[in-house]
């Protein structure tokens, strides 16, 4: 199993407050070929308004699972999410005490933690289950924070652009407070037109 995070940041790591090159992201994010598509509801929230008049061109067989982390059930548009053509089907992940949901509800769910979402029993039942190989963090700062503190993360690959979002930054790639992971091992670093930089970083296993 390995689990990446990919994610467009400007110089002083904010994912907010500046215009990221989408396409040059998931360029290289479709280099790792994922099984598994992991995003937090955050995530989701922030696009159902656009997600609700985008084209449902239907899933994509080939595609990825969409796994969303989702403890406090809030998302919704389960099957405009299914229909977007991105993702072959969709999950919930949910908890012991994630509120009651539609019993006609037609998306599928795994149901582990308390009262948060149990992140190393979700991957691991995602490889065991779903067959998952390689998983693709698509998400904002508090899954990727949390992943990092429970050391889940192989690699974190940040696409860095040229520029400083300073006051206009609402969120940090890493989370409100960066876990403590010093050991870091550089795998490559790429230049690219108009000053971008990718850089790949391995995450060494807990000693």
């Amino acid at each position: 199993m390995y689990v990446v995070a990919h994610v467009a940041v400007s110089i002083d790591g904010a994912t907010t407050g500046f215009n990221p090159d989408m396409r040059r992201f998931y360029e290289l994010a479709s280099t790792y070929r994922e099984d598994v598509t992991l995003v937090g509801a955050d995530t989701i929230l922030a696009q159902e308004e656009a997600l609700a008049t985008a084209p449902q061109p239907g899933p994509a067989p080939s595609g990825p699972l969409l796994a969303v982390v989702d403890g406090r059930g809030r998302v919704s548009q389960w099957e405009p999410l299914r229909n977007a053509g991105h993702w072959s089907d969709v999950l919930a992940l949910h908890t012991e005490t994630t509120p009651p949901r539609p019993r006609d509800r037609s998306v599928r769910e795994l149901v582990t933690g308390q009262e948060h979402v149990d992140l190393a029993d979700a991957i691991n039942t995602l490889g065991r289950v779903h067959g998952a190989q390689v998983i693709r963090v698509d998400s904002g700062g508090a899954l990727i924070g949390a992943l990092l503190k429970g050391r889940l993360l192989d690699e974190v690959s940040l696409l860095v652009h040229p520029c400083l979002a300073g006051a206009h930054a609402r969120r940090f790639w890493y989370g409100r407070e960066p876990a403590s992971v010093a050991d870091l091992e550089l795998l490559t670093s790429e230049s690219f037109d108009g000053g971008l930089v990718r850089l790949r970083y391995r995450i060494s296993p807990e000693k």
